[in-house]
């Protein structure tokens, strides 16, 4: 399946414009969600878009589908601006894997003997 581009004029021949929803096989009133839809057909998708007016009209069900399907992502004039996960993901990716002193003592750069060197410029001096 090809990519398909966003509703921008582009140029094919100079002096001639035409807009790429020209070019599609779709109404340009349909939204996102409705174009994803076409396009794919029954295939499942692990990350879906939403525009910010979907996502407000929306919420519940974007909640539901971040906790079941996975990362959602919100558009907002075509850009990604957020993505909406379930907590237990988030809790999964965030957490900390051990503290800065593990981390130091499970370097592998500790047992290669370098030694820091010394400052040899002078500080100027602040005052506060």
């Amino acid at each position: 399946m090809e990519p398909v581009e966003s509703a921008r004029t582009v140029s094919q021949e100079p002096h001639k414009e035409r807009k790429t929803s020209d070019l599609l096989p779709f109404s340009s009133n349909m939204t996102i969600m409705t174009i994803i839809d076409c396009l794919l057909g029954d295939k499942a998708m692990s990350t879906q878009t939403w525009t910010v007016a979907e996502a407000k009209a929306k919420l519940s069900e974007l909640l539901e589908r971040a906790k079941s399907e996975g990362p959602q992502k919100i558009t907002k004039h075509g850009r990604t601006t957020a993505v909406v996960v379930a907590a237990e993901e988030w809790e999964r990716k965030a957490a900390r894997k051990g503290n800065l002193a593990d981390f130091l003592t499970a370097s592998p750069m500790r047992g290669l003997g370098l030694k820091p060197r010394k400052l040899t410029i002078r500080l100027r001096k602040v005052e506060l």
